[in-house]
C-alpha cells in the first residue's frame, strides 16, 4: 500500500509566524453536543502538553548558568570563612591583641582593653551567624537543594562590615601608635605572623 507524505511547510511560511504566537492552535472546548473525542483530537491535546513544557524548557540554559553560579559562590563563601575570615580571627586573638595590651601604657591599657573585648565578641558574633549559615552553603557548593537564609545572610554582611570599620578607623590607628613605639614589639609581631603562614614540613623518622 503506497502512503501520502504531506507537503513540508514552506520556510517562508514559518517565518512569517510572529513569534510570540503559538505554533498549535488551542483545541476548541468541547460542548456538549459536539459528540465523543475524536483520536485526532487526543493528538492534538497532547501537542499542546509538549509545546507548553518545550516553552518552559526553553528557560533550562539560563537556570542551569544561575545554578552553576550559584555553586562557584557557594564554595568561594565555603573558602572565605575557613581559610581567611576564621584564620585572621585567630591571628588578632593570639598575636595583634597581646601585642597592642603588652606595649599600652598605662593611660592608654583601659581603652585597649575595651576595644579588644568589643572586638573578639564581634568575632563570636560574626562567627556564630556563620555557624548558623554554613550546613546550607555547604549543601549549595555540592550542588544539592538548599535554602540559603537570606535574612541571616544579610545580617553576617552587616555585623562583619560594622566590625571591619570599627577595626579599620578606631583599634588599628591606636595599634599602629603603641606598636611604633616599641620596634622590638613591632618586629616580634611580624616574626610570629610569618611563622604562622609558614608551610609545616613533616619530618621522616
Amino acid at each position: 500500500m503506497s502512503s501520502v507524505r504531506p507537503e513540508p511547510i514552506a520556510t517562508s511560511e514559518l517565518e512569517r509566524i510572529p513569534a510570540n504566537e503559538p505554533l498549535i492552535a488551542p483545541a476548541p472546548p468541547a460542548e456538549d453536543d459536539a459528540g465523543p473525542e475524536t483520536p485526532l483530537t487526543s493528538f492534538t491535546r497532547c501537542h499542546l502538553g509538549i509545546v507548553t513544557q518545550l516553552e518552559g524548557s526553553a528557560r533550562l540554559p539560563e537556570l542551569v548558568d544561575a545554578a552553576n553560579h550559584a555553586r562557584e559562590m557557594a564554595q568561594t563563601t565555603l573558602d572565605l570563612f575557613r581559610q581567611t575570615i576564621i584564620p585572621h580571627h585567630a591571628e588578632e586573638e593570639a598575636e595583634l591583641f597581646p601585642a597592642v595590651m603588652q606595649s599600652a601604657n598605662a593611660n592608654e591599657r583601659k581603652a585597649v582593653r575595651g576595644m579588644v573585648e568589643r572586638l573578639t565578641a564581634e568575632h563570636r558574633e560574626v562567627e556564630g551567624l556563620w555557624k548558623r549559615l554554613e550546613p546550607s552553603v555547604r549543601a549549595a557548593a555540592r550542588g544539592n537543594r538548599s535554602e540559603v537564609d537570606a535574612e541571616v545572610m544579610e545580617e553576617l554582611v552587616r555585623a562583619f562590615l560594622r566590625h571591619a570599620r570599627y577595626e579599620e578607623t578606631v583599634f588599628l590607628p591606636l595599634a599602629e601608635r603603641i606598636l611604633g613605639r616599641n620596634g622590638n614589639q613591632m618586629a616580634a609581631l611580624g616574626l610570629a605572623l610569618h611563622l604562622r603562614h609558614v608551610p609545616q614540613v613533616v619530618g621522616y623518622i
